[in-house]
């Protein structure tokens, strides 16, 4: 089977970089489809034109093109990773993002690990899933669920395709610690992550380091990174590493495969053929594990680093979620009785998103001609306040929604609050919420409707967890806040790409600061053109 790779590797090549480094990478598109790489975590501060989403920073390379992405890396370090941003192609098209201290391992605010190991957990599909994404839209359904989930690009001991080459092996000596770099490149799925018999010492999440939280089990949505000590005290022996998903859709949502990934852990000094030993794994839908994780983390306060802002600005409620729009004219396949009935969408407070297709959005601010392309008015509250999280048959009248391209306008430096609010029009599930641009503070989560009067004396004001990417819980909220102190156009969107695709997804155009250096400069010479 042939698949869209970055130089012949799955998962694609690992960056590694220090803290302030400039990063220079050269896309040369090879492949028959268009693309786009976005650097997922990274700030692009001052290079808004690398940040990479199709048609919001950029237009895509074409095939036979090739674009310059050119950023730096200060005040940054931990693990990030890169991956395409364009249709489903970042199924096999992502990799590791590696920044460690300018001073070395020596400078980790953690006891210096005897070896680090990156651990990139993904999604594989028997079949190409360009084909798959097209067919989803001409339909105006999801694409199906994955066949198997791999680690480091191998799916493991426990699929009819598996074999002594399909299984990722990590060698290890006994009593030493490791650095295990987490990464969940799946496109869909959040992952519970164990290795038998041993545990956890959680120290860093998005690339931001924590409060060390001892766990035996890791949880990681989309689009999120964890590092992770882990002490190699078992007996010498090979051991199971396994991703296995969580669904917290369930019994609503999509089908989607009950398996579990395998690599194996393997001490020097074990004979290499005995059979590892499997760990227990939460069930599937095992939502009280999950919240456990998430809502534990919290920063390492360090001298110089960020600190949660006190007064606010602009505060938005916004509700994410499922619900159904009509069948285009352009979805060929769901409009052939031509009555155009209901298909799934997505929205953000009832918008959902589409992208233009003509200019990209930052373009269009930077010329200062949004016409036809975007418009400023996304709303800061749903349309109708109604109870969100009540079954979905309370709530059929609330369910539609229309397509725009809206996007909410703020100035520079302005502090933002956003309560993030799950809906059940369809299922609840949770959502794993990413921002361009910029970390967040996750001040609170908790589950059903949010209460302002009860939710706001949980505010951590201290040293909440920092985020690029937040799993808001299912039938439940998350509450963030930021400052808008990067001009540009800056995506939020859900990291379930079938949820992308379906619109869920908004744009946060951040106005020009006082200075050069807080506006966005002139696009490079090598920028693509649509």
């Amino acid at each position: 089977m042939i698949i869209t790779a970055v130089n012949g590797q799955l998962p694609g090549p690992t960056i590694e970089a220090r803290e302030g480094d400039t990063v220079v990478v050269h896309l040369v598109n090879e492949s028959p489809y268009d693309m786009t790489i976005h650097w997922h975590g990274i700030f692009q501060r001052g290079t808004p034109w690398a940040d990479g989403p199709a048609m919001v920073t950029q237009c895509p390379v074409k095939p036979g093109g090739n674009y310059t992405y050119r950023f730096n890396v200060t005040d940054q370090e931990g693990s990030l990773w890169w991956h395409a941003h364009i249709s489903l192609l970042r199924a096999t098209v992502y990799g590791a993002l590696v920044i460690r201290p300018r001073g070395g391992a020596e400078a980790y605010p953690f006891p210096k690990p005897h070896g680090e190991e990156t651990v990139l957990l993904g999604e594989w599909w028997n079949a190409n899933v360009e084909d798959l994404d097209r067919m989803a839209f001409l339909t105006g359904n999801t694409p199906p669920n994955a066949d198997a989930y791999t680690i480091n690009g191998k799916p493991g001991d426990f699929y009819n395709c598996s074999n002594a080459n399909q299984t990722y092996r990590f060698q290890v000596q006994r009593n030493e610690t490791y650095l295990l770099r987490i990464i969940n490149a799946a496109l869909n799925t959040p992952m519970f992550f164990k290795v038998a018999n041993h545990s956890f010492t959680v120290v860093g999440a998005d690339a931001v380091y924590t409060t060390p939280y001892e766990t035996d089990v890791v949880v990681v949505a989309p689009g999120q990174t964890v590092d992770a000590l882990m002490v190699t005290g078992a007996p010498v022996g090979r051991y199971y590493m396994a991703a296995s998903p969580y669904d917290s859709a369930i019994p609503q949502g999509p089908p989607f495969s009950m398996t579990t990934g395998t690599a194996i852990v393997e001490y020097v000094g074990s004979a290499g053929e005995e059979t590892p030993q499997l760990p227990s794994r939460p069930e599937y839908n095992d939502t009280n594990t999950a919240f456990r994780f998430f809502s534990n983390l919290t920063a390492l306060v360090l001298p110089g680093k960020p600190t949660v802002p006190l007064s606010v600005d602009t505060r938005m409620f916004v509700t994410v979620g499922l619900g159904n729009s009509d069948c285009q004219p352009a979805q060929l396949l769901c409009n052939t009785t031509g009555t155009r009935p209901p298909i799934f969408s997505s929205s953000m407070n009832n918008a959902s998103f589409v992208l233009p297709d003509s200019v990209s959005m930052l373009q269009a601010h930077y010329a200062n001609a949004s016409a036809g392309v975007y418009t400023s008015d996304f709303p800061d509250q749903p349309p109708v306040i109604f109870d969100y999280t009540a079954d979905a048959s309370d709530t059929a009248r609330l369910k539609y929604t229309t397509k725009s391209t809206k996007v909410k306008t703020l100035r520079y430096n302005e502090t933002v609050e956003m309560v993030l609010q799950n809906t059940r029009l369809i299922a609840k599930e949770s959502h794993p919420m990413h921002l361009h641009g910029f970390n967040f503070f996750v001040l609170a989560q908790g589950f059903g409707n949010y209460d302002q009067a009860t939710a706001t004396p949980q505010f951590n004001l201290v040293n909440p967890q920092e985020r690029n990417t937040v799993a808001v819980p299912t039938g439940g909220w998350a509450v963030i806040r930021f400052v808008a102190n990067n001009p540009g156009m800056w995506f939020m969107h859900c990291h379930f790409d079938a949820h992308l695709d379906l619109g869920l997804g908004m744009v946060f155009e951040v106005q020009d600061g006082p200075t050069v250096e807080t506006s966005v400069p002139q696009p490079p010479f090598d920028l693509p053109q649509c």
